[in-house]
């Protein structure tokens, strides 16, 4: 188990809290994207909080959705992840490259600008539930911390990040959540919140060497952390021919009628893990008898 998740509960459940470690997932969204180090970054931290996020959804077929879109070069990120903490996501503009921020790391704020997180669930409901707050920071983990507490009135702690090689590979990349239940009592959010404020950051713990266990350890271990799952997360994307083959008869006869007289194949390709679909003439003249049904 590369990638992996554990969940947990603390201060005899007046706490509970998620960490992940990322390093397979994100060097491989990086791949398949070929990202810059702040697209990286970016994608990275929304992806690891992605997986957290599924892995706190009960239905097995409960989908979830995160979405950034901002004023930066970055344009947006989209995020979709599955109940099994299967995630995939993408970059409007992968190959954004901006200089570093005042702390002389990578300027993921700045790449993002100013904008709005959506998280959409859908639970087999008529309609998905959709969340939407104004991003506060644009560092992704300040802004989902914000989400929980305004539109889940869950008081929570985010911490996300990712740690680039001199390379541009991925060589740290995690995060964690934590949330405090409705009768948490004061002395537990006081000493949580002193032990949060001694942390640096996600990936300094990570590259010392710390698990996700080990960094719920760190922040969780003196309220009576208590670990009761571990599962395996990575990069998952379910797109096909066939769906894309749809998705193109959704466009309609006229639309397709076009491509067939241009007398080429067309390409066409998932957002999500890059991947290229190519459909011939015969194919294109198939999916304009579907077209006519």
């Amino acid at each position: 188990m590369l990638d992996y998740i554990v969940r947990a509960t603390a201060a005899e459940g007046q706490i509970r809290a998620f960490a992940i470690t990322s390093r397979e997932t994100v060097e491989y969204a990086r791949q398949r994207h070929n990202t810059s180090p702040v697209a990286t970054a970016a994608l990275g931290r929304l992806l690891s909080a992605g997986a957290m996020m599924g892995a706190m959804m009960k239905g097995e077929k409960d989908l979830l959705t995160l979405q950034i879109k901002g004023t930066g070069p970055l344009g947006g990120i989209t995020v979709t992840a599955d109940a099994k903490a299967r995630v995939k996501g993408y970059v409007h503009h992968p190959q954004v490259l901006l200089g570093a921020n005042a702390k002389g790391k990578l300027d993921v704020a700045g790449a993002i600008g100013d904008g709005m997180l959506s998280v959409i669930k859908d639970l087999g409901m008529k309609e998905p539930y959709v969340g939407q707050t104004e991003l506060q920071t644009s560092e992704i983990a300040e802004d989902l911390t914000y989400y929980f507490a305004t539109s889940e009135q869950v008081p929570s702690a985010v911490g996300l990040g990712v740690l680039m090689e001199k390379n541009n590979t991925v060589r740290q990349a995690g995060g964690f959540i934590i949330q405090l239940m409705p009768f948490v009592e004061e002395r537990v959010v006081d000493g949580l919140e002193e032990k949060l404020a001694g942390v640096s950051s996600v990936t300094a713990l990570l590259d010392r060497g710390s698990t996700p266990e080990g960094i719920l350890e760190e922040l969780l271990g003196e309220f009576g952390l208590e670990i009761y799952d571990k599962i395996s997360t990575g990069f998952a994307c379910d797109c096909s021919k066939e769906r894309v083959a749809r998705a193109i008869v959704s466009i309609g006869s006229k639309d397709i009628r076009e491509m067939i007289q241009e007398g080429k194949p067309v390409e066409a390709s998932c957002h999500f893990c890059n991947k290229n679909y190519v459909f011939s003439i015969e194919d294109l003249k198939e999916l304009l008898r579907q077209a006519k049904r």
